[in-house]
């Protein structure tokens, strides 16, 4: 948290987020999010490592996947560690599967014609998105967020796995009545989300989101440690992947090598020097859930 009181400025466009959030104009401000938590235990212990050990800040739930019970048993051990639900409509591992938490039944329009989640490919998403019925998608998000809620957790935001800002205008408008219902932010990064968001007086990313898929693998800490020094003033936010890299990893996820290079830049001495060494402010999802909380209560 950055001790700071959110002042809502309206819909000012020469006002960053980070203002908005209380910092002096000119401060660099990064949320490090680590994605994918409960995919399975290499990742837990990765991004349990990565908050406590490392220069990450908060992480995102998978809440359907089969270590997400795992991963709510240790977010339950650390009440300190903030976290969101990566609402979770597709399924990228063909040998190690997970489906929806709604009966399949009642959510038809979210599933293949093999009765499974749809791979996050352009055309599965395409496929997905053509078809995902609302209120289909509003109950399995319901379950999602419920399923967090009924473990005696809290979590301070929603985001998506795979489908940017939700993929679609109506999931995204869905997702962020949602958050106001239950009083929790949303991640959205797309230039049109965010411009839409600013109007309504939300703080959102001022700059440009970095996923950590889009970057090489060879020479990954050095492209790090450049986006570090070189972070622009205004709130920026990296969503990145960490995973330990083990035997399990290796047999059952083929992006295994971008989630230990993750990892091993997260808890390297060199990246928390750097931050440091710039003066940039990490912050979490919290103070971000607070300023939308006090916007969403004023509506």
């Amino acid at each position: 948290m950055n001790g700071h009181v959110f002042e809502p400025a309206g819909a000012a466009s020469s006002v960053q987020s980070s203002e908005l959030l209380g910092f002096r104009p000119g401060t660099r401000v990064l949320i490090v999010n680590c994605d994918d938590l409960g995919m399975y235990p290499a990742i837990n212990a990765a991004v349990v490592d990565s908050i406590e050990k490392g220069i990450a800040t908060s992480c995102s739930l998978m809440v359907p996947c089969p270590s997400a019970p795992d991963a709510m048993r240790l977010l339950g051990q650390r009440p300190e560690i903030p976290f969101g639900i990566h609402l979770t409509l597709v399924c990228e591992m063909p040998h190690y599967r997970w489906g929806p938490l709604t009966r399949k039944e009642k959510v038809p329009s979210l599933l293949d014609d093999a009765g499974e989640l749809f791979v996050p490919s352009p055309a599965g998403r395409s496929e997905l998105l053509a078809r995902a019925r609302l209120d289909e998608v509003e109950l399995e998000f319901r379950a999602q967020i419920n399923a967090v809620a009924d473990a005696g957790l809290t979590p301070t935001h929603l985001d998506f796995h795979c489908l940017a800002d939700g993929g679609r205008d109506d999931i995204l408008d869905l997702t962020v009545a949602l958050a106001a219902e239950y009083g929790l932010a949303v991640r959205v990064w797309l230039e049109p989300g965010r411009r839409k968001m600013r109007q309504r007086g939300f703080p959102v990313t001022d700059n440009e989101f970095l996923d950590s898929f889009s970057l090489d693998i060879d020479g990954k800490a050095g492209r790090y440690t450049q986006l570090l020094a070189g972070l622009p003033p205004g709130l920026s936010e990296w969503a990145v992947h960490p995973s330990l890299g083990s035997e399990e990893s290796r047999a059952i996820d083929s992006s295994w090598r971008v989630r230990q290079s993750d990892y091993e830049y997260l808890i390297s001495p060199q990246a928390r020097e750097l931050l440091q060494r710039e003066h940039i402010v990490v912050i979490d999802y919290s103070t971000i859930q607070q300023a939308w909380s006090q916007i969403s209560a004023l509506r």
